[in-house]
């Protein structure tokens, strides 16, 4: 029960930052919809790996072979998720960076006013 909560709130999250991604008009709030996107994307991951009861995939006397394939959590989602969230935080940086600079320039953050880069 707590894998479906946890999806949800994860999907919830994903929702939540596109919704903000596509009708918000601050840098800045398009910088955290996007953080909210990625945090939600790593919540429904680990959401997915879930194993109820599960244990860590060490087989010893306490954990047979035969039991190994359903009781076992695999670690690699969650070495994906620790990796994707180091690099979104440098792509964090790197666009919070980015949103400075565009302030230097043109004193307000509204993607309105940064009009001469458009097609």
């Amino acid at each position: 029960m707590i894998s479906h909560i946890i999806l949800v709130t994860g999907l919830l999250l994903i929702i939540i930052g596109l919704w903000g991604l596509l009708t918000l008009r601050n840098i800045l709030r398009i910088i955290i919809s996007f953080s909210l996107m990625g945090t939600g994307t790593h919540i429904v991951t680990v959401a997915i790996a879930y194993v109820r009861n599960g244990t860590a995939p060490i087989i010893d006397r306490t954990l047979d072979v035969s039991d190994a394939a359903s009781r076992v959590v695999d670690p690699i989602p969650s070495a994906l998720v620790v990796t994707a969230i180091v690099i979104g935080m440098a792509v964090t940086a790197v666009m919070l960076a980015f949103a400075i600079r565009l302030y230097d320039s043109k004193k307000t953050l509204s993607i309105d006013a940064f009009t001469e880069s458009k097609w």
